[in-house]
């Protein structure tokens, strides 16, 4: 059914992502032009390629059984319960609203946002990011229980054989195989590690989530369960933008599509914890802030760096653990003053662009630390 109605899909699936697109750049914030640049940049890049991958998948007879309606299941069906979510959603404000013909929803908001405005910075900073840490541990635990999962049911040689071909984490190097013919859309989608795609689908689904909640909530005119969301960690200041957990959403979307798994892992890491202590230390303890951008200190620049530094050596050894931890320091300094771009955005972008062009360019593979250990 999915081969025989594949145009059909393939439309709908192109229609919902113009729509976000669309939707995405008109309901912006006229002052926040870099973050909406970069961030339509990211969307438009994926959503791209995940239409070509599709198309090149339509003729191969061998993925038509399982794989291409496995792709469009998983691509499609998130959209449709999106939909059903706002249209149910919807009706249902709009009934409470006029049932009770008052604005106590519209009150609830305010005193939310005065809950917000009077949080301390410290609690109202934990709050904001301690959910992007909660989401890189669980992913980390269901990686590693998946591993311990196969090596029970395959003998000790075949563990002993388990290797990663060196090629397959050299993204833009497999891109432009498959671009010149050298590589078939078969021989990539079933090199790549099949965490790769877990880690994928699961920021595709939460950005759409984000990006619809966003959406929503700045139309004004639809609803969707989560817009409470922003009432819990905006202040009525920042709702004019958009919440930087959709920035949060869409720049990982974007380096997980472009980078294998442990160099994924990394870049996440420091995008939660890294960020995390960046700021907790520079609440509590910074005492020296940057000249150029003062709401950042030095005490709390160097504690996210050297935190990003350990986390990065863990998944992709010390040469990248280096270079990321030298970007996450620029991204963070730079950040909201002088450049303002969120470094929710920033960072996991920037570090996945210049992984896969060192990577290409001077074909230097990563030395993960955690795959040595778990494979001896």
């Amino acid at each position: 059914m999915f081969v025989e109605y594949f145009y059909l899909y393939f439309f709908v699936l192109l229609i919902s992502y113009f729509l976000l697109l669309f939707g995405f750049v008109y309901l912006s914030n006229k002052l926040d032009i870099l973050n909406v640049i970069l961030g339509f940049g990211a969307l438009l890049f994926v959503f791209t390629n995940i239409l070509i991958i599709l198309l090149l998948m339509r003729p191969v007879k061998t993925l038509q059984d399982e794989l291409l309606p496995l792709f469009l299941s998983i691509l499609l069906l998130p959209l449709v319960f999106i939909a059903i979510s706002i249209i149910t959603s919807t009706i249902l404000v709009r009934f409470y609203r006029f049932w009770k013909k008052d604005d106590s929803s519209g009150r609830l908001e305010e005193k939310w946002a005065k809950r917000v405005e009077v949080r301390s910075k410290v609690r109202d900073d934990v709050y904001r990011k301690i959910n992007h840490v909660f989401i890189f541990i669980s992913l980390l635990i269901i990686w590693y229980l998946s591993y311990i999962m196969v090596r029970e049911f395959i003998d000790e040689e075949r563990q002993n054989g388990i290797k990663i071909d060196p090629q397959n984490t050299n993204m833009l190097y497999l891109y432009e195989s498959l671009l010149m013919g050298s590589k078939s859309i078969n021989e990539l989608l079933f090199g790549l590690e099949w965490f790769y795609y877990v880690l994928f689908f699961f920021f595709y689904v939460m950005c759409l989530v984000m990006l619809i909640n966003e959406l929503t909530r700045k139309s004004k005119k639809l609803s969707f369960p989560f817009n409470f969301f922003p009432n819990l960690i905006m202040s009525h200041e920042e709702k004019k933008s958009y919440g930087t957990y959709l920035y949060f959403s869409i720049g990982h979307m974007f380096s997980a599509f472009i980078c294998p798994p442990m160099v994924f892992f990394a870049i996440l890491g420091m995008s939660s914890l890294g960020d995390l202590v960046t700021s907790q230390i520079g609440i509590r303890y910074g005492r020296r802030h940057i000249k150029w951008n003062p709401r950042k200190t030095h005490e709390g620049a160097v504690a996210g760096t050297i935190v990003s530094f350990i986390i990065s050596i863990i998944f992709v050894g010390v040469i990248y653990a280096l270079i990321f931890a030298l970007a996450f320091l620029i991204f963070d300094i730079i950040t909201n003053k002088p450049i303002n771009l969120s470094d929710n955005l920033l960072t996991p972008i920037g570090c996945a662009l210049i992984f896969v062009l060192i990577r290409f360019t001077f074909d230097l593979d990563y030395n993960s630390c955690i795959l040595i250990f778990l494979f001896r």
